[in-house]
Parts: structure tokens; C-alpha cells; sequence
């Protein structure tokens, strides 16, 4: 029996100390080259939490700053310029808006397509005309649609953020093809897309810091918006179903006590 809890004792630590040593001696000799991860800071958004709302100034700003860089490149399928409204504009906004905008229309009656000025009813127009001409304009890289860009990246609000303010100079060790830039907030670190913020690149008129901070800070508001335009009013029904049921079940509560008192 003591040979036994010997042996037994030898295969335990076997099995937990040796394939701790092997992982550590190959956790070494993998990393002289690896680039520590860095995890994009947690910011802090109005939009976020049960009461949170969107800040309408930061919408359009955010707004403006798509337009302005962000648009020459990606497009926002999937929003329609009727739904500014819901970013503080009026229909004659709306409208003008949509107007600086020309997208395809068709056919007409010669069976040809034509080129007409944007309605509130059109969606914002892509710059591309395929994804083919994209990757053409972009050293074969797709600029992704960021209609739902906040969505489909993993803490996607602070992700995007710390994307656009992320760029620094690569190490002295690391050779960068044409076209690639480094981020320290991105995968790999080497990114196709160049900076495309600077200080002082879009005007606000409200005061704000035109800063590139800030800049990705309004941007990825409005993004967040465009993922989820029905936050607010969907986070207004949740409050009131909540406070429905509190009451509800305090009134049956009562009622309860009151059935039961005599049989207590």
C-alpha cells in the first residue's frame, strides 16, 4: 500500500509540474518576438448603462466628422438620411443634408440609369461603386460599412476609440510593407488604413476641442447611434415595464395578505 501512494504521488506530480515547466520554457521562446497587447481603455459614454442617452451635440459632431473623413472611404448602408431627425435636425436640414449627396437612380423611360440629387428617403450613398473598386482604391483592402461597426467588434464603442487615437511609429525591429501603418490597439498591430485623424481637421462650430480625441470620441457616438438608433426609446419602454411590474406584484402582494389574513 505505501508503494502504492508512492507511485501514485510521483504520477501527480508528473502530471502538474512537468507540463508547467514545459509551458513556461515555451512561453519564453515564443515571445522574444511578441508584441504585448494592449487593451483599449474603458471610456465613459453617456450612452451607456440603464438611464444612459445620446448626446445630441456629439451626435452631430460625430456626424460631421464621418462626413468629412471617415465617408471618403466607408460607407453607412444602412442608414437613411430621414433618420437625422433623430439627431436634432428638421426636415429642411434633412433635406439639404441629403441634397449635397447624388445617387443613382432608375431606369427611366429609355430603360437608362441617371445620376440624381440625394432624397431623405435615400440612404447615405457609399464612395465606392463596388467592392472591387474599393479594394482597387485601397492596395486590396475593403474598407468595412460602418453602419454596424460598434456591434461587430468586441467592446466595440471603446475598441473603435482607441482604433482612431492608437497610431504611433513602429518599433525599430519591425519592417512595415507599403500601405501599412502600426497601431498599438490593433491585432497584430499593423493596420491597412492610415491615420485619419489630425488636429484641427474638422471644424466645429459649437466650441468644442478640434482635437483628434475628440474627434474619435464624436465619431464613435454617431457610430454607435447608427448601430442602434432605437437605444434610447427601447431603454425607455424597459424602465416602464419594470416599474409596471414592481407595482403589479406589490398590488398582488397585498391582495395576497388579504385573501389569506383569516386562514393565518
Amino acid at each position: 500500500m505505501k508503494y502504492f501512494l508512492f507511485i501514485l504521488s510521483l504520477m501527480f506530480l508528473g502530471v502538474c509540474v512537468l507540463p508547467a515547466q514545459a509551458q513556461d520554457h515555451g512561453h519564453d521562446s515564443s515571445d522574444k518576438n511578441a508584441h504585448a497587447v494592449v487593451h483599449p481603455p474603458h471610456m465613459h459614454w453617456s450612452f451607456e448603462g440603464m438611464f444612459g442617452t445620446y448626446d445630441q451635440a456629439a451626435l452631430q459632431r460625430g456626424l460631421k466628422v464621418y462626413r468629412e473623413v471617415c465617408a471618403a472611404c466607408h460607407s453607412l448602408k444602412r442608414v437613411y438620411f430621414r433618420n437625422l431627425e433623430a439627431l436634432g435636425y428638421d426636415e429642411g436640414q434633412v433635406k439639404a443634408i441629403a441634397s449635397e449627396y447624388s445617387v443613382t437612380d432608375g431606369p427611366n423611360d429609355e430603360g437608362e440609369m441617371f445620376d440624381r440629387s440625394a432624397r431623405p428617403s435615400d440612404r447615405f450613398p457609399g464612395p465606392y461603386a463596388n467592392d472591387n473598386a474599393a479594394k482597387a482604391a485601397n492596395n486590396g483592402a475593403l474598407p468595412p460599412d460602418l453602419s454596424l461597426i460598434i456591434k461587430a467588434r468586441h467592446d466595440g464603442a471603446n475598441y473603435v476609440r482607441s482604433l482612431l487615437t492608437g497610431y504611433e511609429p513602429p518599433p525599430a525591429h519591425s519592417a512595415l510593407l507599403p500601405g501599412q501603418n502600426w497601431n498599438k490597439y490593433m491585432p497584430g498591430n499593423i493596420i491597412a488604413m492610415a491615420p485619419p485623424l489630425a488636429d484641427g481637421q474638422v471644424a466645429y462650430e459649437d466650441g468644442a476641442p478640434q482635437v483628434v480625441e475628440q474627434y474619435a470620441d464624436d465619431v464613435v457616438h454617431f457610430l454607435t447611434w447608427a448601430s442602434d438608433p432605437s437605444m434610447e426609446t427601447r431603454k425607455r419602454t424597459g424602465i416602464a415595464v419594470l416599474i409596471f411590474l414592481s407595482v403589479f406584484a406589490g398590488i398582488m402582494y397585498a391582495y395576497k395578505r388579504k385573501i389569506w389574513a383569516n386562514l393565518h
